[in-house]
């Protein structure tokens, strides 16, 4: 008998100046349009073409499927440049490389092969997950049902972020049959999927990350994903995505006052120097910015190795290792978060001691990057993860992999 072989290639990296120089044309000019869309609240709905034509949904794709191969830091690093000319677009793709890392982790299948085909001719997916509202902890509303040889999905979703963009929508759901959780993948443009642009939030304003309504969507049968099968390190890699986020939106913040500081004019009289980009301490003050950044950045990017090592595990055939490498994983990420989070705010706040008053107008926008930073920041709180830690590090605590949010018993 002739033993089978099941071909897996995994993305383990490709190099990566040949890689980025794909991207950094379009990155430039995502870059260029970024303050007035943030001046006029115009969603990146342009730029996010710009990306799927040039392959970026499928940088994570292994080369013998069309992609890119790039490993997860290759993939962060990217994301890092993207957040450098607009943070908000990472964000709105968060959802997608979140579930195309899903499929990479998926065993080998005519299924899996599909979802790769689509990355690479284009096709982009959104997030759906989290109900608010009078929903308590752990309950799921939204409901994926049977109806012939599809199923229909029903419920409504808030912080959708990047649904708006997508060709599809990786939505939180419950089996009306048998209330087993699921990841029920559907398509984003049919008659029964509605996409509200209703996100207020003071930073991140252009993600998408509003209300999507299901009424009767049509699930494909192979789009019901059990739950318990998503990947391990997922709540790591969502983590992840926004620390490049933040590291972005500091590349960007220390670029900008940079430039201000390098072609102001004006000057004080109580100041050190004719030009203030000789006066010392200004230079002092944009240094301090560089060294958060650079802090930040590299914080970002280490965190990034375990999330790597427990991609490559999951097809190692030793369970101990996986476990050690997603354990590892959110580790590594929550304690990132807890420092780069900081580090960021600093720096986008302190950037304005190296400018005047005049730099706080509208026009300039440069509010956005504290304000996105902020934002961002949010997510995930970050006093808990800094508990986690602590637990882990004194008590070998293993982290939650997943967490849910919603209304806690009434109070008595």
């Amino acid at each position: 008998m002739t033993e089978h072989h099941v071909i897996n290639p995994l993305s383990i990296g490709v190099d990566y100046p040949t890689l980025a120089a794909r991207f950094r044309p379009i990155f430039a000019r995502i870059a260029a349009g970024a303050v007035q869309r943030e001046q006029t609240r115009t969603l990146p709905h342009e730029p996010i073409q710009w990306l799927k034509a040039a392959g970026f949904g499928a940088v994570r794709v292994p080369v013998e499927y069309g992609g890119g191969g790039a490993s997860l830091p290759q993939l962060f690093e990217l994301l890092i440049e993207l957040a450098a000319a607009d943070s908000n677009i990472p964000q709105a793709l968060r959802g997608h490389f979140a579930f195309a890392e899903d499929r990479l982790n998926a065993p080998p299948s005519a299924n899996r092969d599909l979802w790769f085909k689509r990355f690479v001719d284009g096709d982009i997916v959104g997030c759906a997950w989290t109900e608010i509202g009078n929903v308590a902890i752990g309950d799921v509303v939204t409901q994926v049902s049977p109806d012939g040889d599809n199923w229909v999905l029903n419920g409504e979703k808030f912080y959708s972020t990047g649904s708006i963009f997508a060709d599809w929508i990786d939505v939180y759901a419950q089996r009306s049959d048998t209330k087993a959780d699921v990841i029920a993948a559907t398509r984003a443009r049919q008659p029964g999927v509605v996409h509200s642009d209703d996100w207020d939030g003071f930073g991140q304003r252009t993600t998408g990350s509003g209300t999507s309504r299901f009424t009767n969507a049509v699930v494909e049968a192979d789009n019901v994903i059990d739950f318990a099968t998503r990947f391990k390190y997922q709540t790591a890699f969502y983590q992840l995505v926004l620390l490049a986020s933040l590291a972005g939106i500091g590349r960007a913040a220390l670029n900008d006052v940079a430039e201000q500081v390098r072609n102001r004019k004006r000057i004080y009289s109580h100041g050190n120097a004719p030009h203030v980009s000789q006066d010392a301490q200004i230079q002092q003050v944009v240094g301090d910015v560089a060294a958060l950044v650079y802090a930040a950045e590299a914080s970002a990017l280490k965190a990034t190795l375990p999330a790597q090592q427990a991609y490559v595990a999951r097809f190692g055939g030793d369970d101990a290792a996986e476990r050690a490498a997603n354990v590892a994983a959110e580790i590594e990420s929550a304690t990132a978060q807890v420092v780069v989070s900081e580090l960021i705010q600093r720096a986008t706040s302190q950037l304005f001691n190296a400018l005047g008053a005049s730099d706080v107008r509208q026009g300039k926008a440069l509010d956005r990057h504290w304000r996105n930073a902020r934002t961002v920041s949010s997510h995930n709180p970050v006093i808990y993860k800094a508990r986690i830690v602590g637990d882990w590090v004194i008590n070998g605590t293993e982290p939650p992999f997943v967490w849910q949010i919603g209304n806690g018993p009434a109070r008595t």
